[in-house]
């Protein structure tokens, strides 16, 4: 009896192959003076992540983790540090909609930590005290995202005229 062997299906693979800070910038507008305020500053923490595809054949991404802390006293900029932490993925075998969550969600997770130390010490050497980013919830960023993005599509096709 002759049987055809069946295909399995391959697993599912994620590695590192490099990390890598890919941009950093550090502006202090208002020193010397700003280091003779007594008050505190605002901080504003902006994050930013994206991903593109390298080398499709072999299933190359790289992910970029965007973080920008800006601080204020009162109407001054104390500092601004804008760091931009980046990793090649290989990612194989996994669905579009997977692929899409993994670059979204595992590979900045992945880029948190980096991101976290650099932003730390870069201060650190500016003579300012540390800004130390919490753990972010890139789950929730993604899912939010999706959700914006079926109800952009869903309001798209509205005929004209139509109230919306």
């Amino acid at each position: 009896m002759s049987e055809q062997p069946q295909q399995q299906p391959q697993q599912a693979q994620f590695g590192i192959q490099k990390i890598y800070l890919k941009d950093l910038s550090l502006e202090i507008p208002n020193a010397p003076q700003i280091f003779l305020q007594p008050d505190a500053p605002d901080i504003d923490i902006q994050v930013h992540n994206s991903a593109a595809e390298l080398d499709a054949a072999n299933g190359l991404y790289e992910a970029v983790l965007t973080v920008t802390v800006t601080a204020k006293v009162k109407d001054k900029t104390a500092f601004l540090v804008e760091a931009a932490h980046a990793g090649i993925f290989q990612i194989l075998n996994l669905p579009p909609q997977e692929l899409d969550a993994v670059l979204g969600i595992l590979c900045p997770n992945t880029l948190l930590p980096y991101a976290r130390e650099t932003v730390s010490s870069v201060l650190i050497r500016a003579g300012f005290p540390p800004v130390v980013l919490q753990h972010m919830s890139f789950d929730a960023a993604y899912q939010e995202r999706l959700r914006q993005m079926q109800e952009a599509q869903q309001g798209q096709p509205a005929p004209a005229g139509a109230a919306g």
